[in-house]
């Protein structure tokens, strides 16, 4: 088989297997021989090459005798077990000896050259979305620390933090600054290994390796890259060989000063089941955390996505009233916000209607159902007395001391502010309590927030905590 020949099997393989797993996996392939039915290919590690053959040998055998290629099997050999395994299939090229046609004596091996460094199409990353980039992701006051961190990170050069963890609830743009650095630093420095993986593909391949008896590659494969992005590492909690090797890897990179960037959905202190020595490393960096979207954050998110809508339904009219309902009552998820934008322009296409407030009730009413504050009294008490420490016999008793009162007051503020209750039915969650006296504890709160900064620090926790 002919160089050329071995491009067009390149290209079959691209349009079956998509091209992000072309690129991770047959783009690095490079053959090499072609003898008695066999097809031997150097690989960068043994790791791509026993992946290649069990996810993919089927499918490149296929494609290989489709084009009339006999071959049988096929073969791996790592980059590091050869002198040299670049410049594709090499031709023995015949030569005249006494008149006779015969082959030429193989040349002496070369030296064997310093390794290159490995490309960033030879690491097993998981699929960025394209969609995914700084230009599409809304910044505002919930997002802004996080924002400029990884902005910070894409760069490249030298961080003074390392590593970065960013956290926060479901929705709220971790992975889509995670995804948006790694695009920013392979458009910007090509060379670079960056690594994307979910703590799940993590672990998968973790295993993976351990049960093929390929660990060494697979830790080898990952102490190479110069960039590793985890996302939702607290996956991983409670696997104890996983979190391992985690461990080890994270401390390899981060003492060799390469950039190791995390998220999770909750703080390095309270990911539950994780090594204490993992949790103290995460902190050693910068943590930020990506509160929940506030009305004019979800607003410029929603006229940003409308843009690109309506130039796919262009003749599909969207009332102004619309995006700022969509803002107010779709409040926890970026995400959940974005997909009921999508399924309004897409409906309004298909009946040929334009998207007024009564279409927006009538073709998102599950997600307006799902997205009311279903926030309780019992909620806030519960979560008030965590946050100060106190039980809910203390809070709902007599007692008026200044540890249970103030506290009290906050619950009772809270419950007047979040939920629908009335002062009398807030009264009575709170033992029996007049409506006056909820009044008063409202108005104390009220006074305190303008005057205590520690006071409008905790009201500030406690709301993200009860809407979160």
């Amino acid at each position: 088989m002919t160089k050329a020949g071995w491009v067009q099997v390149q290209d079959n393989l691209k349009a079956a297997v998509g091209v992000n797993n072309f690129t991770n996996w047959i783009a690095p392939l490079e053959l090499d021989s072609l003898a008695d039915g066999v097809a031997t290919f150097s690989v960068p590690t043994n790791f791509i090459g026993n992946y290649v053959s069990t996810n993919f040998g089927e499918l490149i055998l296929y494609h290989l005798n489709r084009l009339g290629i006999q071959v049988q099997r096929l073969g791996f050999i790592a980059a590091a077990a050869r002198p040299s395994l670049r410049g594709g299939l090499r031709a023995a090229t015949p030569r005249r000896v006494g008149g006779a046609a015969r082959l030429a004596e193989p040349a002496a091996p070369e030296a064997p050259a310093a390794p290159a460094p490995a490309k960033s199409n030879a690491i097993p990353a998981a699929q960025l979305d394209a969609r995914y980039t700084f230009d599409r992701f809304i910044v505002g006051k919930s997002n802004e620390l996080a924002y400029a961190a990884a902005r910070r990170v894409a760069q490249g050069g030298p961080v003074g933090f390392n590593p970065l963890f960013m956290y926060g609830g479901v929705g709220l743009g971790k992975t889509h600054l995670m995804h948006a650095i790694a695009h920013e630093l392979r458009r910007q420095q090509p060379d670079l290994n960056v690594l994307y993986l979910s703590a799940e593909q993590f672990m998968y391949r973790f295993v993976s390796a351990l049960r093929d008896k390929k660990a060494l590659d697979f830790k080898a494969m990952l102490r190479s890259v110069d960039v590793l992005m985890i996302d939702d590492v607290q996956f991983i909690a409670g696997k104890e060989s996983t979190q391992e090797e985690f461990f080890h890897t994270f401390n390899a990179l981060v003492d060799a000063q390469k950039q190791v960037i995390i998220s999770s959905d909750r703080a390095p202190g309270e990911i539950r089941d994780i090594n204490d020595r993992i949790s103290s490393r995460l902190q050693a960096g910068l943590v930020v955390d990506l509160h929940p979207s506030d009305f004019t954050l979800r607003l410029g998110v929603l006229e940003s996505r409308a843009k690109t809508a309506a130039a796919a339904y262009p003749h599909v009219v969207l009332e102004e009233d619309v995006l700022p309902f969509l803002a107010h009552r779709i409040s926890s998820n970026i995400r959940v916000l974005e997909g009921a934008l999508t399924r309004l322009f897409a409906f309004a296409g298909l009946v040929n209607k334009s998207i007024s407030i009564a279409l927006t009730q009538d073709c998102l009413a599950d997600i307006l159902r799902a997205s009311e504050r279903k926030v309780t009294v019992e909620d806030i008490q519960r979560r008030v007395c965590e946050h100060y420490n106190i039980r809910i016999a203390d809070m709902v008793g007599p007692r008026r001391v200044r540890a249970f009162a103030r506290p009290r007051q906050v619950a009772m503020y809270l419950s007047k502010k979040m939920t629908s209750r009335s002062l009398p039915e807030i009264g009575r969650h709170f033992g029996g309590r007049d409506h006056t006296t909820i009044m008063h504890g409202v108005k104390k709160i009220e006074q305190l927030i303008s005057s205590d900064s520690q006071m409008a620090d905790d009201l500030k926790v406690l709301k993200r905590a009860l809407e979160a």
